[in-house]
């Protein structure tokens, strides 16, 4: 997978019952930085949890999570690192909160599961996308 020509920032988790709170807060944090003032951080909260959480269950010894600015929108891709089964049943539930624009799940051989989701933001008028 490759991001190109936007804001991304990339973290690597041990695969533990911290993950999910450590990711959704680096997560937040990130999106801080790139001026979304905007988006409910009560959903990209939940939802890099929920991401996060199916990771955890499909075993492995570490994730990683993948955070880019996709035209006004923030995605969230978080990678397992093991072959697993699709954790389709996470769909609902992040389909069912506000911000989320899409969401999906595959496996690729080189990557393991992979689960991601796109929440809807507008970056706040007048400021600066760069981190002083």
């Amino acid at each position: 997978m490759t991001i190109r020509n936007r804001p991304t920032r990339a973290l690597t988790f041990r695969s533990d019952q911290w993950a999910p709170a450590k990711a959704a807060a680096a997560a937040v944090k990130a999106v801080e930085e790139w001026g979304y003032t905007r988006i409910s951080t009560d959903d990209l909260t939940t939802c890099v949890r929920m991401l996060t959480e199916a990771a955890v269950t499909a075993g492995g010894r570490r994730l990683s999570l993948h955070l880019a600015d996709q035209d006004q929108r923030v995605l969230a891709l978080v990678l397992a690192h093991t072959p697993a089964h699709t954790e389709e049943d996470v769909l609902p539930a992040l389909g069912a909160l506000r911000s989320v624009a899409a969401c999906g799940t595959d496996t690729d051989d080189a990557d393991g599961l992979r689960l991601w989701a796109l929440l809807e933001t507008q970056p706040a008028k007048g400021t600066s996308t760069q981190v002083a």
